[in-house]
């Protein structure tokens, strides 16, 4: 009894050993910010925007369409109203002045018999066509009105400013103000006491021979028509302006479904590549930015098909390549493991090929370890001063004695240049020059013969390896350097050979050329920066210190 608690108790304390040891090895998330704790530097604030692109855009465009039109009605309608208004001031100016100086010429205010003749003789010849429209009175000194065109305001009292001021009253119709001008029109706009009304009034002082105040004219004309005349042009202006907006809104409208539309079929159609269905395309309506959109899209969706494509072909490809060897190893184990050593031909055959196969299929792996190093941006070259040459020739002779009992042919040549300097990684070269050669090889079977060539350019050092072999379809021609691309060749091959190549000749600052021609073979360009065989070998620098010493 007391052997099974005790074990139990190990169980549990094992238990709480391993949570502990999980626990100390998770890794700590931070705690999530308090509401309200304003963002981290650098952190995009996302923003609401209620109703989408559409309501975003809406509000934006029409809210200032809207202040606009506002501002253009309030600018119009004040235009027009004070365009009115002093259309009927002007004309009822010249009126009260033409009145005036005809009153004066025909010499009516001599005296006040003359006045008040002349007064029922401007009353009676008064425009009967005016009248309606446009009310003469005539007002003694006290602004009492003595006589008017319509005959309804007669013995009433004119209160309003314009009398006051014209003789020389108060505002209230009491005293005399002194320093007016006499003879100046006054004029004056308001509510009417007696009718209620908005008029327009003016007024001007009448003077006898000796200067004395008689009274004065005056002109009333009611504001009633201009008032409406402006309404029914504000509302003429709103109108229109509504009409616009909706022009606008409709045209808005369009303008986003031309838009929105296009734009919720490409996020569509992003989720269906992201959820896996490659090769998907976009319908392109429009020949402008949309379109320009629709057809990235489209390429978009076709390069991750071609890739996708190309990867599922690789991993075929690679999981075949793998199992051939492994399958010849294992073979061939279990061949000499039932036979034993009895045949000395048979086992040193058997060896042979199992030393074949594991050196291609350790050069497999290493090509899978270079490009993944590649792809993650890991690769590293220890750089050095070397020379070029070494490296192709030793690179040239494996291949010749692989190929001594063959029928192809591998010729070498070089120009009369002693050195081929460069700085990099010799065994990054020499890792080049195979794969090439060994691409030449396995290609170029039909053409019997490759040729090697090695000569300077300018500043720079050109390998040139050529076969005459089926060559490379134009179609594929730039495609051959990508990842995983192996195209219409049914050769063996992982077909990221070419890939990791361009990238090590790139990372010694070369250049990789394929020049081919289906049926005429395939030539090989790499070229790299040479340098100095003098600053190679160090001898400016020793000719530099005997020179000091």
């Amino acid at each position: 009894m007391k052997y099974r608690k005790s074990k139990s108790r190990r169980k549990r304390e094992k238990k709480d050993w391993l949570a502990a040891l999980i626990e100390r090895r998770r890794p700590k998330q931070s705690a999530p910010a308090a509401s309200g704790t304003p963002p981290a530097p650098g952190t995009v604030r996302i923003q609401h925007s209620p109703g989408g692109l559409r309501g975003r855009w809406l509000m934006n465009s029409l809210s200032f369409v809207v202040v606009i039109l506002a501002a253009v009605v309030i600018a119009v309608t004040m235009g027009f109203s004070s365009y009115y208004y002093n259309s009927i001031h002007d004309m009822l100016s010249y009126r009260m002045s033409t009145l005036t100086t005809n009153f004066y010429n025909s010499g009516w205010l001599a005296n006040l018999e003359y006045y008040y003749y002349g007064m029922e003789k401007t009353i009676g010849d008064f425009d009967i066509n005016m009248r309606d429209k446009i009310e003469l009175q005539f007002l003694n000194e006290r602004g009492t009105i003595l006589k008017s065109s319509s005959g309804l305001n007669d013995g009433t009292m004119a209160v309003t400013g314009d009398v006051a001021r014209a003789l020389g009253q108060d505002e209230d119709g009491d005293g005399k103000n002194e320093g007016e001008q006499n003879g100046v029109i006054q004029v004056w706009t308001g509510e009417d006491p007696m009718t209620g009304e908005r008029v327009l009034s003016m007024t001007t002082p009448l003077y006898i021979e000796d200067n004395h105040l008689v009274g004065g004219i005056r002109m009333v004309t009611s504001l009633a028509i201009a008032e409406k005349q402006t309404m029914y042009f504000v509302l003429f202006s709103v109108a229109v302006s509504l009409l616009f907006f909706a022009l606008v809104v409709l045209s808005n409208r369009y303008f986003l479904k031309s838009i929105l539309e296009p734009v919720t079929k490409i996020n569509v159609i992003a989720k269906e590549i992201a959820a896996g269905r490659y090769g998907m395309r976009l319908q392109k309506a429009y020949d402008d930015e949309i379109g320009e959109l629709c057809d990235t899209i489209n390429y978009m969706s076709d390069e991750i098909s071609r890739t996708e494509r190309m990867k599922n072909d690789f991993i075929s490809s690679v999981s075949h390549e793998l199992r051939t060897p492994l399958t010849a190893i294992d073979g061939w184990s279990e061949t000499l493991l039932a036979v034993g050593a009895t045949d000395p031909e048979e086992v040193m055959q058997g060896l042979e090929i199992i030393h074949k196969e594991s050196r291609r299929l350790t050069r497999m792996v290493e090509e899978l370890l270079d490009f993944a190093r590649i792809e993650s941006g890991r690769m590293k070259l220890e750089v050095e001063t070397f020379d070029l040459e070494m490296e192709l020739y030793e690179a040239v002779y494996m291949y010749e004695n692989m190929l001594a009992n063959t029928e192809m042919k591998l010729s070498y040549h070089t120009d009369d240049v002693d050195s081929y300097f460069v700085n990099g990684d010799r065994h990054r070269m020499k890792q080049v020059f195979l794969n090439i050669i060994d691409n030449a090889v396995k290609y170029g079977k039909s053409g019997g013969r490759i040729e090697v060539d090695l000569r300077h350019e300018g500043k720079n050092i050109v390998v040139c390896v050529r076969d005459y072999g089926v060559g490379i379809p134009e179609a594929e021609l730039p495609f051959v350097k990508e990842k995983f691309y192996k195209g219409s060749s049914k050769e063996r091959g992982s077909g990221i050979g070419l890939a990791v190549t361009d990238e090590i000749v790139k990372l010694h600052g070369g250049t990789l050329t394929i020049r081919s021609k289906a049926g005429e073979g395939t030539a090989v360009y790499v070229s790299v920066p040479a340098i100095d065989v003098h600053t190679a070998l160090g001898v400016e620098t020793s000719i530099a210190e005997e020179n000091t010493q």
